[in-house]
């Protein structure tokens, strides 16, 4: 992809402004949908962030979830399906993240042990993250190397990892904070990239913009 690619966001529209303002100022065409079938001229996907995952698609009941919104649940799964079909990239941020955990198989813990570190209070909280493995190819270690200081609002993270990901940093205290997967153009980071533009967010969302596969 280049810079001016189209990339598809599922969400709904007033809660997505700020992924909008970002790819744009990027110089991406940005198409808002609740409709995964309209965007497979997109180039790309992005999964933004949100509320919690409906408990029942990773095989749980409900133990401290919130905000929780099945509908778009079911549409992001389902357009991450066609992405992964079509075998285009896929940016997941916060909620994203998770979403693809689950829907290669893996697993969420609903509310960690840290949370008060972690979640939203009024405003992101920040902390380092660390690159984590033995291998330098991975976007974080591309672009960030063995460290970075990133934001902070979730109360959630993956429990057990699905099927093909790959964790590639971690914070302070093991929460996995981003991933990617083995053969497909997926990444995914648990922090908020288009809040902090000017403090690493704007490389990440780049990066994404300019893969080629």
């Amino acid at each position: 992809m280049y810079p001016s690619a189209s990339i598809a966001i599922i969400g709904r529209a007033p809660d997505t402004v700020n992924y909008e303002n970002a790819l744009r100022l990027l110089g991406a065409d940005v198409t808002t949908s609740l409709d995964p079938e309209q965007c497979e001229k997109c180039d790309g996907l992005l999964l933004p962030g949100g509320g919690d995952i409906t408990p029942a698609f990773f095989g749980q009941l409900n133990h401290g979830s919130r905000n929780i919104d099945t509908e778009l649940d079911i549409i992001q799964l389902k357009a991450l399906d066609f992405f992964v079909k079509w075998k285009k990239p896929v940016l997941g941020i916060c909620k994203g993240l998770q979403i693809i955990n689950v829907h290669f198989g893996g697993t969420i813990c609903q509310h960690i042990e840290n949370a008060g570190k972690h979640e939203w209070k009024g405003k992101d909280q920040f902390h380092y993250v660390y690159h984590i493995g033995c291998s330098r190819r991975d976007f974080f270690y591309q672009l960030y190397g063995n460290s970075s200081f990133v934001n902070s609002a979730h109360h959630q993270a993956v429990s057990r990892l699905g099927k093909g990901l790959t964790p590639v940093c971690q914070s302070y205290d093991g929460i996995i904070e981003a991933v990617s997967h083995d053969t497909l153009p997926i990444m995914a980071v648990q922090w908020h990239p288009e809040r902090i533009m000017d403090k690493g967010g704007e490389e990440i969302l780049t990066y994404f913009l300019n893969r080629r596969f």
